[in-house]
């Protein structure tokens, strides 16, 4: 039996029940058995666990790149676990933001034509007060006309969290978003998603099995086995740590 996971006053995103099987019969394995979570609006939530727990399966199903065996996901209410691909790939387009450990810039493309393809694929235009807002506060506008090779790993991260909130989306999910990055450049990718939190009010989901990462959130989720074993609110590195240490993952 999971512990209760208190829900935030206002939800983003809402997993209830989930359940993803991989394989069939004896064969069959349980990723996630039964995940119920809530995360709230404005919040910033890392998801942590050993290899195998089920953080980057629960993360997939979340974001609609898998769908659930079982249980549902709803994102601003939206309920998507029955959605069609082409209902899925427009919401992910519209209200999805993603950052991944690799990047995935497009490498023809500048940087600024990187940070606006999710907004010419929906047919949108930026809205020139919000680009501003972006732009500024990850310091990449010296960067704009470069492409990705003319660039360091650090500022690619922020090209792509540029690209992440730049349709405002409901919920940015993020990947290992320093997993390739040295511990200066990883800081400032992760101070700027807290800074989107508190300035922007966006949601923010980021799997990671570093604690230094988790503590710039504002609430861990621990899974195991597939299943969410518990949480802790205002983490820090040591309290991180030091819960890894107590139930063995």
């Amino acid at each position: 039996m999971q512990p209760p996971v208190l829900a935030p006053p206002s939800a983003a995103l809402e997993a209830t029940d989930l359940v993803k099987t991989f394989g069939s019969g004896g064969t069959a394995v349980r990723a996630l058995d039964g995940v119920t979570a809530t995360f709230g609006s404005g919040e910033f939530t890392a998801i942590m666990g050993p290899s195998g727990s089920g953080k980057s399966t629960l993360m997939h199903c979340l974001a609609g790149l898998d769908t659930p065996t079982g249980g549902s996901v709803r994102i601003g209410g939206t309920e998507i676990s029955g959605m069609g691909d082409r209902a899925l790939t427009l919401l992910r387009r519209r209200r999805i933001g993603f950052i991944f450990q690799s990047f995935n810039l497009l490498p023809t493309l500048t940087a600024e034509q990187n940070i606006l393809l999710p907004l010419e694929l929906a047919g949108s235009k930026p809205d020139p007060q919000w680009w501003d807002a972006v732009i500024g506060s990850l310091g990449i506008a010296d960067r704009l006309r470069h492409r990705p090779s003319q660039m360091s790993g650090g500022q690619q991260q922020r090209v792509a969290c540029a690209r992440a909130l730049i349709t405002r989306p409901d919920v940015v999910f993020a990947d290992e978003p320093t997993g390739n990055l040295d511990s200066k450049a990883g800081a400032e990718v992760l101070g700027f998603l807290r800074e989107s939190v508190r300035e922007f009010g966006q949601t923010v989901v980021m799997v990671t099995h570093d604690p230094v990462a988790a503590s710039y959130a504002g609430r861990v989720l621990f899974l195991a086995d597939g299943r969410v074993r518990g949480q802790m609110r205002a983490p820090t590195p040591e309290s991180v740590l030091d819960y890894l240490k107590r139930t063995g993952e």
